[in-house]
């Protein structure tokens, strides 16, 4: 049984990268909806069409347990995926998500429990990190703001343009002056490491970032402690494969962005 590791495009793979990198010894399984990416935009209702249906892909593939290495995806879809269609599919697999750890770990972050949030316009819209941090910190504001130019300006290779701190600049702007007490600003979208160098830019010196990709690896590596019986049925052959819905030569180009290294990927239809 591999790990499957699902995003809407490639933003996930910064976090199956970080996954790899404290859990070397398991097997993966990247899929990524290039095809009908972004996700952020689109409507609960499609958002959650189209990750169920890669979640039934990963699970026909032989994965027990599949990451939402995709916040828009792990907003809009994991909920109803968990409590709707394992029981039916096998209640015996598991679906976990990007967000939860992430609120998990702001108590012992931020000092003044002023935190901001970057994300895509649907991770803001669904209001997914408030609602979490109410359960789990409801001492924590958090002030979420959209960035809706930053996944293009990754995707288009457009890191370090001046076109990119432009649209940095103006959002990091633009959420600070909402809330002058932020300490701590979450990147709430799996495309946002690759810009962090630029988004230290602007920022004071005191603010803290905090990118996803160590903190879900982290909490992956204790859920599989805390549960043997899936853990001891994942395969420890220290492979990965990566699926994509677009054309391959696109998705490894683009892929090897986000690695540091070349990849060969295989094209699926999630509509078959």
């Amino acid at each position: 049984m591999k790990i499957g590791v699902f995003d809407s495009g490639y933003g996930g793979l910064t976090i199956l990268k970080e996954i790899r990198k404290r859990l070397p010894q398991y097997d993966y399984l990247y899929l990524g909806d290039n095809a009908r990416n972004p996700y952020g935009s689109r409507s609960f209702e499609i958002v959650y069409e189209f990750t169920l249906q890669a979640v039934k892909a990963l699970f026909e593939r032989g994965c027990h347990l599949v990451i939402l290495a995709c916040n828009t995806a792990s907003a809009k879809a994991l909920r109803s995926i968990q409590q709707n269609d394992l029981p039916t599919i096998d209640h015996s697999k598991r679906v976990l998500g990007v967000i939860r750890p992430t609120v998990e770990v702001l108590p012992d972050i931020t000092r003044s429990n002023h935190v901001g949030l970057l994300a895509t316009p649907g991770t803001v819209k669904s209001h997914s990190y408030s609602l979490e941090l109410q359960k789990l910190a409801p001492q924590i504001k958090i002030t979420e703001h959209a960035c809706p130019m930053w996944v293009p300006i990754v995707e288009n290779n457009e890191i370090d343009s001046p076109g990119a701190d432009y649209f940095i600049e103006k959002e990091i702007k633009k959420l600070l002056d909402t809330d002058h007490h932020i300490d701590t600003i979450v990147l709430g979208c799996t495309h946002y490491p690759l810009l962090e160098h630029r988004i230290r830019k602007f920022l004071p010196e005191n603010i803290k970032i905090l990118c996803q990709g160590q903190i879900v690896a982290e909490s992956l590596e204790d859920y599989l402690l805390r549960h043997p019986e899936i853990e001891s049925k994942l395969s420890k052959k220290r492979s990965v494969k990566y699926l994509t819905t677009e054309h391959t030569e696109k998705f490894d180009s683009l892929a090897s962005l986000f690695l540091g290294k070349d990849i060969n990927s295989q094209t699926i239809d999630l509509n078959a």
